[in-house]
């Protein structure tokens, strides 16, 4: 079993209210827009991290994380992008290269709106979670913590601070 701490759009913010939920999860996981190296080694010091680069990271950042990361892990196949769409009207490009992939996770960011939901379509459940920044319109902050186990998603759990 693995424990994952998703977030996304932290625009050069890491706010320290992660951090008792940073040493709770095995994993974190990174959607996009980053927003500076910083950041990203902020937490690539306090857990494993698996990320790909946003619309506003610097050259810095995309030399360092993929623009779609696909990875298997604890059984569970993941595909992770930045600017994904939502179910329905999904980024075209990020639809075709996750249905190459047959993932059971699509998770994604950019919006700043926190979705979650099964798309019975492509057969996979799509995550985003929402910003952690403090960047955008949004008036709460959201993040995503949830398990994988043998082939399961369980536990999944929302996050939110009041920015």
């Amino acid at each position: 079993m693995k424990k994952i701490l998703l977030i996304s759009d932290t625009h050069s913010f890491f706010d320290d209210r992660l951090l008792k939920h940073i040493e709770n999860a095995d994993e974190i996981w990174h959607a996009g827009d980053i927003g500076s190296i910083e950041v990203l080694e902020k937490i690539e010091s306090l857990k494993a991290i698996r990320a790909v680069f946003g619309n506003i990271d610097d050259h810095k950042i995309r030399v360092t994380l993929p623009k779609n990361n696909i990875f298997i892990l604890e059984g569970v196949k993941v595909f992770m992008t930045h600017i994904g769409g939502k179910v329905g009207r999904y980024n075209h490009e990020a639809l075709r290269d996750a249905q190459l992939e047959y993932p059971q996770l699509f998770i994604c960011g950019h919006s700043h709106i926190l979705q979650i939901m099964f798309d019975k379509k492509n057969n996979w459940l799509y995550l985003n979670p929402g910003a952690m920044g403090k960047y955008g319109i949004q008036t709460v902050q959201t993040t995503l913590s949830f398990e994988l186990n043998e082939g399961k998603i369980e536990n999944m759990n929302l996050i939110e601070f009041v920015k």
